[in-house]
């Protein structure tokens, strides 16, 4: 009835925080237990091969990280041109920006280059590539709020169905988050999930 309102109607920095934050429901041990079996004796997966695949989800995250936060970078800075800027030499231009940003680390280079850029260059993504990592913090903010508060329950579902997926576009997305999960998100649980994290003493 809404369909400018509804479903993927909504803001390019938060349409894929729904499916990511489903998405991380497919390790929780309550949820793989319905599917992760063998495909001819009906056996569970082994607890020692799902650690492993779990731990898995955190290798290499740094450079994965690095990778695309300076590919994000590119494509802001690319659409933060006036139109009436010069011609940029693309290679320089990536060169600044990666230095200007503390990203410039050569072992590490953006997921894309300019020149073959599609989410940046007319792809739908254009000033908007960072949008998947944003999601991603509010998907692992989400889900590390489910987990605070008993894990997979029916009360914790109809909450975010109401808050999150009945609402769509109809008012401020960072107000149907915070119904959702109390307060605004926080990044320390996208850096746990990766691996990221560290402990000073």
């Amino acid at each position: 009835k809404y369909p400018t309102l509804s479903g993927t109607s909504v803001s390019r920095d938060f349409v894929e925080f729904p499916s990511t934050f489903e998405e991380d429901w497919a390790m929780h041990p309550e949820v793989i237990a319905n599917y992760a079996k063998h495909y001819q004796t009906s056996e569970p997966i082994p607890d020692e091969l799902l650690e492993k695949v779990i731990k898995s989800r955190s290798f290499n995250q740094g450079f994965d990280t690095l990778e695309y936060v300076s590919a994000a970078l590119l494509d802001m800075e690319w659409h933060s041109l006036p139109a009436d800027a010069p011609l940029q030499d693309i290679e320089k231009f990536e060169q600044d920006v990666l230095t200007k940003h503390g990203v410039n680390v050569p072992f590490v280079p953006p997921r894309y280059k300019s020149a073959f850029f599609s989410h940046s260059m007319g792809g739908g993504y254009s000033a908007g590539y960072y949008a998947y990592m944003w999601s991603e913090i509010l998907a692992a903010d989400a889900f590390a709020y489910v987990q605070e508060q008993g894990g997979l329950k029916r009360e914790l579902g109809d909450k975010y169905r109401k808050e999150i997926l009945e609402v769509g576009n109809s008012r401020d997305l960072m107000e149907s988050f915070k119904a959702f999960r109390g307060q605004e998100p926080d990044t320390s649980a996208l850096l746990k999930r990766r691996g990221l994290t560290a402990t000073v003493e």
